[in-house]
């Protein structure tokens, strides 16, 4: 009887936080995933306070995920809020798309927020690329073909008055689950919202 094979490495995990947010928001998530999705990258992505394009973001993103795993090791992504935006720039812009085997967007406004009109670009282009209709939102629905060939989920938040209206937090692609809680900041904190998440994640 031959030796016992090793068993196959998972997939590396990469999660992508939002506005406002550290790798630190992340969390109870990996304490709920406890070691079972390994390796895993939680890059801290400096946003100054949005004024930074999430272009620039993106392409953040895609050096810690080469200085980490190099430049073909196929990857898992889940992006929350903002985070979500920068996984998707970096998979459709920033050819990410070629390595990447599932992307999940969680509370993310992959067709904008209200909550960003406001803000002018000049100062915080960051938050104006969530504008509903920006150039940037414009380009990544132009050509969705990318997407297409990637595991993708949406996961929004109905009652979300950050990224609104919530039902809008979704992808083009792919299917959409909302989470039953009432707030932006509990998504990634609240068992109701962390355990079909979880699930997601652990999806063989």
């Amino acid at each position: 009887m031959g030796p016992t094979p090793e068993p196959a490495p998972s997939t590396p995990l990469v999660l992508v936080h939002g506005l406002f947010d550290t790798p630190r928001v992340f969390d109870t998530l990996r304490r709920r995933l406890a070691g079972r999705r390994s390796p895993l990258l939680v890059p801290h992505l400096p946003h100054a306070l949005g004024s930074v394009p999430l272009e620039d973001l993106a392409a953040m993103l895609g050096s810690h995920i080469e200085a980490a795993f190099g430049a073909e090791q196929p990857v898992d992504v889940m992006g929350f809020s903002m985070g979500g935006v920068i996984g998707r720039t970096w998979i459709q812009l920033g050819c990410g798309y070629r390595r990447t085997r599932r992307f999940l967007s969680v509370a993310s406004p992959q067709r904008g927020t209200l909550a960003a009109v406001p803000w002018p670009r000049l100062a915080l282009a960051g938050i104006a690329d969530m504008k509903p209709g920006s150039d940037l939102l414009r380009r990544l629905d132009r050509d969705i073909e990318p997407l297409r060939h990637i595991d993708c989920c949406s996961f929004y938040c109905p009652t979300d008055l950050t990224v609104f209206p919530g039902w809008e937090a979704v992808l083009p692609v792919g299917p959409c689950k909302p989470l039953p809680v009432f707030w932006h900041n509990l998504l990634m904190a609240e068992p109701g919202s962390l355990d079909p998440v979880v699930a997601e994640l652990l999806r063989p």
